[in-house]
């Protein structure tokens, strides 16, 4: 059985994003505490200003030695585009549809290379598209991304300082392959480093991004190998 994202799972993991942030994304970032328990059974593990993490009762990560990890879904802040353009003095240098889809598509092509390299290279979890009893499904989403000096690949457009390069926040879904089950469910809020003024372009975008792909998924590959009993870093 081959694994792949269809418009159904896009549809499915859209409409739990959506879900998880009305019901209790205001949570995270309020001093009313998220409910213990989920609509679907998942229990409250964690929570702090900026991530909430829920597990399903007595799932344990060690029969996994493989992973799949289906396609990112990637969705933009509410009224980023706009607000951005706002913000410009003319017509050079704003945001298009088209724009803001080449950055989508390029987040979710660089989550799904961040998290294989660090989980079939460093961790040794090798990265399939079946499903079977020992593998692990990642249903991922990319929410509230917000860019600071997006690279709009214009001509005379020249780097911009910024003192952080944007935020995103992780949606990700956990799911036993074989059982198709849903066994974990993360949300993670993040941003650059501000501490410090960069000129802003594609390569220090994309660095900045996967700096906290990077940090993500080596928590996951933590997690995977505390479970199996190996040795952590």
């Amino acid at each position: 059985m081959l694994l792949r994202t269809t418009p159904r799972t896009i549809r499915q993991l859209s409409q739990a994003c959506l879900a998880l942030l009305l019901a209790l994304g205001p949570c995270a970032y309020s001093k009313d505490a998220p409910p213990e328990v989920s609509p679907d059974g998942l229990h409250l593990q964690k929570s702090t200003k900026n991530s909430l993490v829920y597990t399903k009762p007595g799932a344990t990560l060690a029969p996994y030695k493989r992973v799949a990890i289906l396609d990112c879904y990637v969705e933009f802040e509410k009224d980023w585009e706009q607000d951005y353009n706002r913000s410009r003095a003319g017509l050079e240098g704003r945001v298009t549809d088209k724009d803001v889809e080449r950055i989508k598509k390029g987040l979710a092509a660089e989550f799904k290379k961040v998290f294989s390299d660090e989980l079939q290279k460093k961790g040794g979890y090798q990265v399939v598209d079946v499903a079977a009893p020992d593998v692990l499904v990642l249903r991922p989403a990319l929410l509230n991304v917000e860019v600071s000096a997006p690279d709009l690949m214009t001509a005379g457009i020249g780097a911009t300082v910024v003192r952080s390069a944007g935020q995103m926040t992780l949606y990700l879904e956990l799911w036993d392959a074989a059982t198709n089950t849903i066994i974990a469910r993360v949300m993670d809020a993040r941003e650059d480093d501000p501490a410090f003024a960069q000129r802003a372009n594609r390569v220090t975008n994309q660095a900045a991004a996967d700096h906290i792909l990077r940090e993500w998924a080596s928590k996951l590959r933590e997690h995977l190998d505390a479970a199996q009993g190996k040795a952590t870093e």
